[in-house]
């Protein structure tokens, strides 16, 4: 396996050891907010965080469409506090409407990672299940091991050099 292999198939795993995101938003005012969600995720990478309307982050989410969210390695498990594993992508964001077909099996599948919760949480109607689409993301492993994934094709990444044609953090 290549190198590149070795980190394609550490990026698909990655979201998988988590159960919550780093998520930011900005309020109407462009002040941000920097907060965190339990979520699911599908195959496409699409993420679905389940948020009580009474957080500032879900207000955000109402009036400006996009957020970026973080997967990022422990600290406690990390070899280097400056290089830490992590995955970011930038998303729009889509409010999935209560009892369709979509959210029923949204939430069901929260049901069946987080458990009894959800059924409290089902019945509380200020609750809002949001879909994050990645648009374009980047994947980090270490000092200069950085990888881009675009919008395109969410199941590939680019590795990032001194291009001066690619696009820089």
């Amino acid at each position: 396996m290549s190198q590149l292999e070795s980190i394609q198939a550490e990026y698909e795993k990655f979201p998988e050891q988590f159960e919550s995101i780093i998520i930011s938003t900005v309020s109407p005012e462009g002040i941000p907010n920097a907060s965190y969600a339990p979520f699911v995720m599908d195959d496409a990478k699409n993420i679905y965080i389940y948020v009580s309307g009474l957080a500032t982050h879900t207000k955000n989410l109402h009036t400006n469409p996009h957020v970026s969210v973080l997967f990022i390695e422990d600290e406690a498990k990390s070899n280097q506090i400056f290089a830490r594993t992590r995955l970011n992508f930038d998303c729009t964001v889509t409010l999935v409407e209560r009892e369709t077909d979509k959210w029923n099996q949204i939430v069901d599948k929260f049901q069946g990672q987080f458990g009894q919760i959800i059924e409290i949480l089902r019945g509380l109607s200020d609750f809002r299940v949001f879909q994050l689409t990645p648009r374009e993301g980047r994947f980090v492993v270490g000092f200069g091991a950085a990888y881009r994934i675009s919008g395109d094709n969410l199941h590939q990444l680019v590795h990032i050099t001194g291009d001066s044609n690619q696009k820089q953090e």
